[in-house]
């Protein structure tokens, strides 16, 4: 394996090996055989559906939820709904930080989609 120079925009005598790191194979001279991979991060949710249920079932007590829901809904009616919804919520949808999925409401942020929790029980089922 060769090194090679490159000069970068502003300091010229900065070269590869400084701005970028190589990846851990065999061509590597530095290579260092991994006996076993280890997990960084796992996320797996399994929500039985009585739980699913009581999820949907809060959405329709809670107005924005609600109209959230059925403008969020594959074949919406109504898209002139988004302006019942409160200021923050409807701030929030024009953004589209909502999503629907298996009739679950979810929030995205920039990284993360959480889900969409207004009943207090549920949430500490959640929790606990």
């Amino acid at each position: 394996m060769t090194i090679v120079h490159k000069s970068g925009n502003i300091f010229k005598n900065a070269d590869g090996l400084s701005r970028w790191a190589l990846a851990n194979t065999p061509e590597n001279p530095a290579w260092v055989p991994q006996e076993e991979h280890h997990i960084e991060s796992i996320c797996v949710t399994d929500i039985g559906t009585e739980f699913s249920n009581q999820v949907e079932e809060s959405y329709k007590k809670e107005k924005n939820c609600h109209i959230l829901c059925q403008l969020l809904m594959k074949y919406c009616k109504e898209p002139s709904l988004s302006s019942k919804l409160d200021e923050t919520w409807k701030n929030a949808y024009d953004e589209g930080r909502f999503h629907l999925l298996d009739g679950i409401l979810y929030h995205r942020t920039k990284h993360t989609g959480v889900m969409a929790l207004t009943d207090r029980a549920l949430i500490n089922t959640i929790l606990n």
